[in-house]
């Protein structure tokens, strides 16, 4: 049974983000932007894109093309 509680520690410690680095989190928002049929931009969305939301934490915005 302890071999759980070892396992449990291991788990938590890996999924911990480091810190300045989102990286669960970061995934999750380029995801959401690839299902909102998005692109990540680096800097800014091009003129004929808007921007939809943001792909990480570090400022990057989810672009598509405008309706």
């Amino acid at each position: 049974m302890r071999v759980h509680y070892l396992l449990f520690g291991l788990l938590a410690l890996f999924l911990m983000p480091v810190p300045g680095d989102g990286g669960i989190v970061n995934s999750l928002h380029r995801f959401y932007c690839r299902l909102r049929r998005g692109r990540c931009a680096v800097l800014s969305c091009l003129p004929r894109e808007e921007q939809i939301g943001r792909c990480s934490t570090g400022g990057r915005k989810c672009c598509r093309r405008k309706k």
